[in-house]
């Protein structure tokens, strides 16, 4: 009975996981150096993530400078970077790649704000489904004799309390996303 729950929690966590890694490539106008997470850069016939390749750190507010590891990677990470769908315009100067960080627009921050909310949305469906899908096992156990009625109910009612605190997380990240965004 306690491995029902205990799964609905690990999956329930992943889901919030992945919306904190889903977020995160939402780019708020300000630098930091986790918005480049996803970029993977050709190294030599190998798709490689650009974390592994170079250094990314943070100069100010709105610059990301990226100093590889390897001085003929430049023109790569920067072809990868250009690529991006994430609209950034990287500036080479020597052994440094310099990434200026664009200011949103108050129309472009209304729409990553809908993005967030759809991405929220996505993360709460699947703590529904998880909830469902336990709930849906709880009651082949009870049909099959594993478990009695009021063990299924306290299962049910354990599941239903991971939930609605998966989904209140969900909410609060939501909520910090937007307010991030809306910082100008």
């Amino acid at each position: 009975m306690s491995d029902v729950t205990e799964n609905a929690k690990e999956r329930m966590q992943k889901s919030v996981d992945s919306l904190k890694i889903d977020l995160s490539k939402i780019r708020t106008g300000r630098a930091h150096a986790g918005i480049l997470d996803h970029i993977s850069v050709d190294y030599y016939g190998s798709q490689t993530l650009l974390a592994q390749l170079a250094n990314v750190t943070v100069a100010d507010a709105t610059t990301i400078n990226i100093q590889p590891y390897e001085k003929t990677m430049i023109q790569t990470i920067e072809k990868a970077i250009r690529e991006s769908d994430m609209g950034l315009n990287p500036a080479t100067s020597g052994e440094l790649i310099r990434i200026p960080m664009p200011a949103l627009t108050e129309e472009r921050r209304r729409d990553l704000i809908k993005v967030v909310k759809s991405e929220g949305e996505n993360a709460k469906i699947s703590i529904r489904n998880i909830r469902r899908d336990s709930n849906e096992t709880s009651k082949k156990m009870t049909k099959e004799k594993e478990i009695s009625e009021d063990e299924e109910r306290g299962m049910q009612e354990t599941v239903q309390k991971l939930t609605d605190d998966f989904i209140v997380e969900v909410d609060r990240l939501i909520d910090a996303k937007e307010k991030d965004l809306l910082v100008i």
